[in-house]
């Protein structure tokens, strides 16, 4: 099973992707990274990220069994959060892992060099594979 460099370097040859982040969304810290990052670099990025993340999980109609320290089934666990520019696609994949769920990968697409749907799967399977060391 791949570790974080290699994951995140599987996460790169996903067609259009421009940089790739492992992120704690409890701390906003970037675990892994790697790619080219705009707006003030993988730093910012994963902040950005996290707030969204944050602002997702305190709105009470997004809110799953996982925020109230329940165990989530499959159908209530959150997979992704997908946000749309004109350029780009920003992907926010979360990694559900046996020790705790704080994690996410944060994918940067080329929205004109990318296939969404694609990509997504390829993330989850990527997501699935990933072993946090």
């Amino acid at each position: 099973m791949p570790g974080i460099d290699e994951s995140l370097q599987r996460a790169m040859a996903i067609s259009g992707a421009r940089g790739a982040n492992i992120v704690d969304f409890t701390s906003g810290l970037v675990v892994g990274t790697v790619g080219d990052w705009p707006y003030g670099g993988p730093d910012a990025a994963a902040a950005g990220a996290t707030e969204v993340v944050r602002a997702a999980r305190d709105n009470s109609a997004f809110v799953g069994p996982e925020r109230f320290g329940g165990a989530a089934d499959d159908e209530d666990r959150w997979e992704d959060i997908v946000l749309t520019a004109q350029g780009r696609y920003d992907l926010l994949r979360f990694l559900h892992t046996q020790f705790d769920g704080r994690f996410f990968l944060h994918l940067w697409l080329d929205r004109s060099q990318s296939n969404l749907a694609m990509a997504r799967l390829e993330l989850r399977r990527l997501a699935d594979e990933l072993v946090l060391q």
